[in-house]
């Protein structure tokens, strides 16, 4: 069983960037009202159309924010960053969530109530800031993504998603193999395609010897031409 100060100390580590904007006070606030759930496999987090009662930090795992679409195939829009903030967009503006978000694998979150956080945002100018900072990130990352979705051939799409998983979560030792093991059809929703798309399209990298591919596991093989893959759409 994880002590409380063992889980204090994954707390302030994991939203190091807003707890050195925040004051002692603050400090002593803000962590007298946080939780750190754990979620399962496939669990989820929060579910499309609920209303927003916290805002949440990655600690550790993965997680998946995607959308339901036509005939109820999902669209993956994102993935959260690990040490990052997810899933406040539509608390901030009072509205229903427009996504869902799950663990990809197990996962380790922060929940901070709304209130909490929005008090200390009226009270420091700084987390401000650092939110819109944060909101107008996301707006940039989310019109590429919509250019990339809707103009790039498959090959570019799926090239796209195999080096953005890498950036977002790295690889393991060998610096190549992806630090997250996606299923066929995880990763044909966050490519906007069919799996047996991903499947095929898998295959011919794996055929050119740009990537390995080892259960779930994806190795990398040749970086630079699936960049020009992806860039070339």
């Amino acid at each position: 069983m994880v002590g409380k100060d063992t889980e204090k100390d994954q707390i302030r580590q994991a939203m190091k960037d807003l707890w050195e904007l925040l004051t002692e006070e603050q400090q002593l606030f803000l962590m007298k009202h946080v939780s750190l759930e754990r979620f399962k496999k496939s669990e989820f987090i929060y579910h499309e159309k609920e209303t927003p009662e916290h805002l949440f930090c990655l600690v550790k795992g993965k997680v998946k924010i995607f959308k339901e679409g036509i005939g109820g195939r999902p669209q993956i829009v994102r993935m959260a960053k690990p040490q990052g903030f997810f899933g406040y967009r539509a608390g901030f503006v009072g509205d229903h969530y427009s996504t869902s978000s799950a663990a990809f694998d197990t996962a380790t979150v922060c929940q901070i109530p709304l209130p909490v956080i929005k008090t200390i945002i009226r009270d420091n100018n700084d987390v401000a800031i650092y939110f819109i900072k944060q909101l107008a990130s996301l707006l940039g990352h989310a019109d590429e993504q919509t250019v990339n979705l809707t103009q790039k051939h498959i090959r570019g799409r799926l090239a796209e998603a195999l080096l953005r998983l890498k950036n977002k979560y790295g690889t393991e030792e060998d610096g190549k193999t992806l630090s997250i093991c996606l299923s066929r059809e995880d990763l044909a929703n966050l490519s906007n395609m069919t799996t047996s798309n991903a499947i095929r399209t898998l295959s011919a990298f794996a055929s050119e010897e740009l990537i390995s591919i080892d259960g779930k596991s994806i190795i990398l093989l040749d970086e630079p031409k699936l960049l020009k893959i992806s860039k070339n759409g």
